[in-house]
């Protein structure tokens, strides 16, 4: 962890030379899993196969090869989403053809259509999710209730890492919509790259993950990164609201006079149900390094009916994730252990429009952008942090509510926002690891 003088220097966008040295490398950190996910060992066949339920997040391992899962849904109209999230261990090779997919199905053994999501590596071993989903308001094989099947595939060439990884799935019920609703694709939209803010940086730390991702509004943002290491971040994306993102990684400290990395910095945009938005990888030589993803087609019910993958995935309003990898080829010319300063830009572009007519509410899936989101992204929580703060502005009310035990319960109240405080500034000043 950087001491006080190298984290101001590196607020102020000092050079690499400039930085004080650092105490004893620590591991990178590895991702945190989901609280409370229910144990599930899926099946190589449809046979037994375990049955997972809309609203829960479930763990188990996959090793190369198949895992089967059963749902039960109803013909509700809803879209109900599967994701999958595989991580490797620290080290683990892997190549640009291993990866994993996940499937949606009828009990006839026929993929649902359009409910294939599938996601591969690139040099490194870094967490890696895909979705797959069942339409339910379209007039298919899919929109009846019964059972279905959730296949999750992941592929390993022969020299690739054969072990178990842990496997994350999470599924996510999109509540059906009245009569009349949208069912064409979208026209044109405003497209390309976008226009990122160029204010001070405000320090703020990445998650390990999608479970702990760091919220963010739009503005920009100042983190650190070791080689190998990938940071995430999460948005609140309204309907009709556009998102931009760029990544800087600035001067690391180098111990070799030439060396590059083609995938030496990576963006990565997710959907709220965890499939992938969008990607870009570049170049990094230990000097300087950007990358910039288009902005995102404004969040529409009616991209799910287009016929670009890009536009289908931003289809509901929620939190976006984005994650930053540098890549661990890094370490082969610079200090692997130094962090090097990294730089987000975000940018969220119109305002918030009117929702679709869903029938229930949106929020039970883990979908919308509520007040409580909002104040999240500006107070710039994890979902953990976001959901003590909640808990003890419940206990607030609880206090003002019954006047009983006052006095300890605000003492109790109060210890807890202060810890929150501590966490959050910890947070936003120098990076653990």
């Amino acid at each position: 962890m950087l001491a006080g003088a190298a984290a101001l220097g590196l607020a102020a966008g000092a050079p690499a030379a400039a930085y004080a040295e650092e105490a004893a490398p620590q591991p990178v950190p590895t991702y945190r899993a989901a609280e409370g996910a229910s144990a599930v060992e899926g099946k190589p066949s449809t046979a037994d196969a375990p049955l997972l339920e809309a609203g829960h997040t479930y763990a188990d391992t996959l090793a190369p090869g198949e895992r089967v899962y059963r749902l039960v849904l109803e013909q509700d109209r809803s879209d109900v989403y599967v994701s999958a999230v595989v991580r490797p261990g620290a080290g683990a090779k892997v190549g640009y053809s291993d990866g994993i997919e996940v499937e949606v199905m009828t009990t006839a053994g026929r993929s649902c259509p359009g409910g294939t999501g599938r996601a591969a590596f690139g040099y490194d071993a870094v967490p890696l999710s895909a979705a797959g989903v069942r339409r339910g308001a379209e007039d298919d094989d899919c929109a009846p209730a019964g059972v279905y099947y959730a296949k999750v595939t992941r592929t390993a060439a022969k020299g690739s890492d054969q072990s178990p990884w842990p496997l994350e799935l999470r599924v996510q019920r999109e509540p059906g919509t009245g009569a009349g609703g949208p069912t064409a694709a979208p026209g044109a939209w405003p497209s390309g790259t976008p226009s990122l803010p160029g204010t001070e940086p405000v320090p703020r730390t990445g998650g390990t993950g999608f479970n702990d991702a760091r919220a963010l509004t739009a503005g920009v943002w100042r983190d650190e990164l070791r080689p190998g290491q990938t940071r995430y971040y999460r948005v609140p994306l309204d309907w009709g609201q556009q998102l931009g993102v760029g990544a800087e990684l600035a001067a690391a400290r180098m111990t070799k006079e030439y060396g590059s990395a083609s995938n030496g910095l990576t963006v990565a945009l997710y959907s709220p149900y965890r499939a992938l938005v969008s990607d870009e990888s570049g170049s990094y030589d230990g000097k300087q390094a950007g990358v910039t993803l288009e902005k995102t087609p404004p969040v529409a019910y009616e991209n799910r009916f287009s016929g670009d993958r890009d536009v289908q995935a931003v289809r509901i309003a929620g939190w976006y994730y984005v994650s930053v990898t540098m890549g661990g080829k890094v370490a082969e010319f610079t200090q692997d252990a130094a962090s090097v300063p990294l730089t987000l830009r975000t940018d969220v572009i119109g305002s918030p429009g009117k929702a679709p007519a869903y029938r229930e509410d949106l929020a039970a899936g883990g979908f919308g952008v509520g007040a409580a989101d909002r104040a999240a992204a500006r107070d710039g929580l994890t979902a953990p942090e976001a959901s003590e703060a909640a808990a003890n502005r419940s206990a607030m009310r609880l206090v003002a509510g019954t006047g009983f035990g006052t006095g300890t319960l605000l003492l109790l109240v109060l210890g807890g926002w202060v810890l929150l405080a501590r966490r959050g500034r910890g947070s936003r000043g120098a990076t653990a690891g």
